[in-house]
């Protein structure tokens, strides 16, 4: 878009990738302190500032510094920030626009004794969730009332710590839910369109680990896509909210859907959606940022083939996923038809302690979700971070599992692939194998579009 970029960085990261990539670098003595950033930005002539997808991203007290600063902010206005980023003012909003909630408290609340109240009357299990919280932070499951005081009390503090407001909201518990959330996008003209579905069900502590476009179950019920569309789109109007935002849902095992939480931000999981409809997300932010229009209606939006991103992290998965900091000596990585890395690294950086370890997001598309994970699995194959531990073993096994290839997911299943975990087998036709027999829709070589792959190398063409 021939726009110069200014980089902020902390000390620590002063040789991070993205100080090298950017046109000019200014130092800032932490990424939160909102008044430096706007500092930075005035005193080098920007007129914009994206904020990722980080803690200032869903801020609304420095979207709004920004407004007033005279600085564009490359997201939602500050009012629709603070009304979504309220769960219980989002559940509100949303029961406004019929999309159909999760029994829960209408208020947050600060005594544990109110929330007691509730679950008795709901039943248990209950989730407590932080009023301002996102990211797993403020939220604990309890299955039983002796639980209730405690459970109550830790997420509080955490939520307070972490968000600087300890009230908690209670929500009834729905069993092996699936995580569905729609992409949207608005501009400032009045024009809002949703751009699908991702499948997020793949969880660890709270977080998500690999994410698909389209979702399996979706794709098999297609009617799903149209009316969690509608609803996220009748919801984000109801708030007055532009640019991109995320409307997520819970969906039990009767495929009904419940809103569970707006995310007013870009999210780490948008280039899957990018792979399949063909969209630059972040250009659209920053076109819609500076006053222009969609330039596509609902109509307009297609969806072709599948994507599945994997996030690759510095922790060690044979140690509960622990935090893995250190240099890396050396660094092979994967590429060829269909593969996307948005990497942070390169060799000689040191993986700094103090930040989410996340290293890169690998996102690969191809025709039908079956060839898109075993293409991962061939890109996963191919790739090679030295120095420090990484989770690329825990995908190695994961993306070869027979329940993730059937597309049989919902948020607790981490669990049950750590019981049965075995290894995964290092032949490369059998991984194929597996693929092919768990594959839900039992395609032809011919309808997964490799029929000459197929013919020429036997069924290790899948891999291709």
């Amino acid at each position: 878009m021939s726009i110069r970029s200014l980089a902020v960085f902390v000390g620590a990261d002063r040789t991070a990738l993205h100080v090298r990539k950017a046109d000019e670098a200014v130092e800032v003595p932490h990424y939160l302190d909102g008044a430096a950033l706007i500092d930075a930005a005035k005193r080098h002539g920007a007129e914009a500032i994206h904020p990722g997808y980080g803690f200032l991203s869903e801020n609304a007290a420095f979207a709004q510094s920004c407004e007033e600063a005279g600085l564009i902010f490359i997201g939602p206005p500050s009012t629709a920030i603070r009304q979504m980023g309220s769960k219980t003012g989002a559940r509100e909003i949303a029961a406004r626009a019929g999309a159909p909630i999760v029994p829960g408290t209408r208020d947050g609340l600060t005594d544990p004794a109110e929330a007691l109240r509730f679950a008795r009357s709901a039943g248990y299990p209950v989730m407590l969730k932080a009023v301002a919280g996102g990211g797993g932070k403020g939220m604990r499951r309890v299955d039983r009332e002796s639980d209730l005081e405690s459970s109550f009390r830790n997420a509080s503090s955490e939520a307070g710590r972490a968000f600087g407001d300890a009230s908690i909201y209670v929500e009834k518990l729905i069993e092996h839910p699936r995580h569905i959330e729609i992409q949207l996008l608005g501009d400032t003209h009045g024009n809002m369109v949703h751009l699908g579905e991702r499948e997020c069900s793949i969880q660890r502590r709270h977080q998500k680990v690999i994410e698909e476009c389209p979702s399996p179950l979706v794709a098999a019920y297609p009617e799903m896509r149209d009316a969690m569309g509608a609803a996220a789109v009748r919801v984000a109007q109801m708030a007055g909210y532009t640019n991109a935002g995320t409307v997520e849902f819970l969906v039990d095992r009767d495929r009904k859907f419940y809103f569970l939480e707006m995310n007013t931000r870009l999210q780490v999981e948008h280039p899957v959606t990018e792979l399949v409809t063909g969209l630059d997300l972040v250009r659209l932010q920053v076109d819609i940022a500076s006053g222009g229009q969609l330039p596509f209606t609902q109509e307009d939006i297609r969806w072709h083939g599948a994507a599945v991103e994997c996030r690759i992290y510095a922790e060690d998965p044979e140690n509960q996923f622990f935090p893995s900091p250190g240099k890396i000596t050396s660094l092979a990585e994967p590429a060829g038809p269909g593969i996307r890395l948005d990497s942070g690294v390169y060799p000689g950086w040191t993986v700094p302690i103090d930040y989410d370890p996340m290293l890169a997001k690998l996102a690969v598309w191809a025709g039908t979700r079956e060839h898109a994970i075993a293409r991962s699995l061939r890109a996963i194959s191919e790739y090679h971070i030295g120095g420090i531990a990484t989770n690329l073993s825990f995908f190695r096994e994961l993306l070869a599992d027979p329940e993730f290839v059937a597309g049989n997911l919902e948020t607790g299943f981490l669990d049950g692939f750590f019981a049965r975990r075995q290894a995964v087998p290092t032949d490369r036709q059998d991984l194929a194998q597996i693929i092919w027999k768990h594959s839900r829709l039992k395609q032809t070589p011919a309808e997964l579009n490799i029929e000459s792959n197929w013919r020429r190398t036997g069924r290790e063409g899948l891999l291709r």
